[in-house]
Parts: C-alpha cells; sequence; structure tokens
C-alpha cells in the first residue's frame, strides 16, 4: 500500500496549517451558518476542524479522507461525534441525496486534475436536492497591493513544502484557472461567493 503522505503532518496540522485556514473557515460560517439537526459531510476532513464547527444538536456528522493519519487526529478531536471513513472521494459509499451539506475545504487544489470532476459528480449525487456544497480552495487574483503578494508568497510556499506531487497538483489547478471553470463543468449553480480579504482565496456556495 502506498505511504500515507500525511503521516507527518498530521502531527502537527493544527498548529501549523489551521491558523491561516480558519481565517477562510470564517467566512464559509457566515455563507452557511451552522444549524441543528441536518447531516453533513466534510471531504478530506484532515483532523476534523471543519466538522468540529457544524457539530450542533441533532446534525448527523460524516467526514471522508484518504489518510490514516488525518483520520485518527480527526477521531481523536470529534469522539463520537462524527462517522469518519478512509475512502476515495471520487467514488463514495454514500446513498444518493443523503446530505443537507457538502463541504470542502483546500482540497480540490491538491488532487490530480482527474480526480476534480469525478469528486464534484459524487458532491452532486450526494446532496439533498435542496442542500447545499460549500467549497473553499485557493483563489488567483486579482491581488491587492502589497498583501495579497505576500499572502500569495506564503501560500505558494506552503505548498511547495507539501511535497513534489502536491505542489504539481496545485500548479496544475492554478493553471486551469481554479475552482469556477470546475464549478461550470460540473453544472453546479452559485449562491453565493466571496473571496477572502487579499483574494488569495475563495468560497463558494453551490446548489445543484
Amino acid at each position: 500500500m502506498k505511504q500515507d503522505p500525511y503521516r507527518i503532518l498530521a502531527k502537527m496540522y493544527d498548529w501549523l496549517c489551521e491558523p491561516s485556514a480558519n481565517l477562510l473557515r470564517e467566512i464559509g460560517l457566515l455563507v452557511f451558518p451552522p444549524r441543528e439537526n441536518i447531516s453533513i459531510l466534510d471531504i478530506g476532513c484532515g483532523t476534523g476542524t471543519q466538522l468540529a464547527l457544524y457539530n450542533r444538536p441533532g446534525c448527523r456528522l460524516f467526514g471522508v479522507d484518504t489518510s490514516a493519519a488525518m483520520l485518527e487526529a480527526a477521531q481523536r478531536k470529534l469522539g463520537e461525534s462524527a462517522e469518519l471513513l478512509r475512502q476515495d472521494a471520487s467514488s463514495l459509499s454514500f446513498p444518493d441525496r443523503m446530505f443537507d451539506l457538502v463541504t470542502m475545504v483546500l482540497v480540490l487544489h491538491e488532487m490530480p486534475a482527474e480526480l476534480r470532476p469525478a469528486v464534484l459528480a459524487e458532491c452532486r449525487r450526494v446532496v439533498k436536492t435542496d442542500g447545499r456544497v460549500l467549497i473553499i480552495d485557493f483563489n488567483f487574483g486579482p491581488y491587492p497591493f502589497p498583501m495579497g503578494y505576500i499572502w500569495r508568497l506564503v501560500r505558494r510556499f506552503f505548498e511547495y513544502i507539501s511535497g513534489r506531487e502536491h505542489y504539481n497538483n496545485y500548479l496544475d489547478f492554478k493553471k486551469r484557472g481554479g475552482l469556477e471553470p470546475l464549478i461550470n463543468e460540473a453544472h453546479f449553480l452559485v449562491d453565493k461567493k466571496v473571496t477572502s480579504e487579499h483574494k488569495v482565496a475563495a468560497v463558494f456556495l453551490l446548489r445543484v
């Protein structure tokens, strides 16, 4: 079996990466505020931070990730409040129209190009007809000077140190125009789009 590329990063992810990711998650909470009694799937759930934000009474939380190390960290954080599964997001085991909300935070850019359309197709399949898909990922300008350029360099640095495969997928995601072409090809309707303060990331709320 292929070695888990996140086996080391999982131990330090929350203090190394979450401070900047949390700025984006806060925008996501404004775009789709937590509510009670809904079913939520987080794709690429990592250490479980996104699911923890939506843990409200009556909510059914599910997370999938390909990294066993990340899932172990998420299980420690979420305990029995979430069902966490090691799965390929391009071929989910869930039935059609199961979830009120499907979320992906900084996930699509690190996937190989051929997987991204399949993952979005799975999002369409498992979300309810009146549900929503919340995607947060990188935006590629225009950037305000100077902070937008500084944050762009910070982003590129973190992508570079994540490994050659990860970095190449990021460059491919950028070359193909980021999120909007993928969303259009998947035939989602955009309810809301919000960019981060320095335009280095975007938050999309989608419906089928």
